[in-house]
């Protein structure tokens, strides 16, 4: 198996002025994903997300903001460094109307560019593939909740 893409595809049930909210807002976000979330969401903009109390914090830098079709960000650099494209991962958001609600497309990658040895990137890749079916479907969850502000 290639792991230089994750790939995952949903639908969900809000138009994608909502689902962008909801993936580019920390306070959305640490709804359906992390504990807690801290950025703005303006490219260069850089924060962090955090799961239990503190136990896990990565690192992120806003990459794209493109209301209300695309958001993206830098994450998974090494301890100490600023998420950037020579040294973690990118995760991309693209939304697209898809009758009365929104096609998600998420994208991971920069995967092979980590130098990881082949264990170690596909132990990494595949608790992300993990991660990601379980969190998309909070996210796929919680959007037709969110009212637009």
């Amino acid at each position: 198996m290639e792991f230089g893409k994750l790939e995952r595809e949903i639908r969900i049930e809000a138009v994608p002025e909502i689902v962008f909210e909801v993936v580019s807002r920390p306070e959305h976000i640490k709804l359906w994903w992390p504990d807690d979330a801290s950025f703005e969401p303006v490219p260069g903009s850089v924060g962090e997300v955090v799961w239990g109390d503190r136990a896990v914090v990565e690192a992120i830098t806003v990459v794209d903001v493109d209301p209300p079709r695309k958001f993206s960000f830098q994450w998974v650099a090494p301890a100490g460094e600023v998420p950037a494209p020579d040294n973690s991962l990118l995760v991309t958001f693209e939304l697209e109307p898809s009758g009365s609600g929104t096609l998600l497309r998420l994208t991971e990658t920069g995967w092979r560019e980590k130098g990881w040895e082949a264990a170690v990137l596909e132990e990494a890749f595949r608790e992300h593939e993990q991660g990601w079916d379980m969190f998309l479907p909070r996210l796929q969850k919680y959007a037709p909740t969110v009212v637009a502000r």
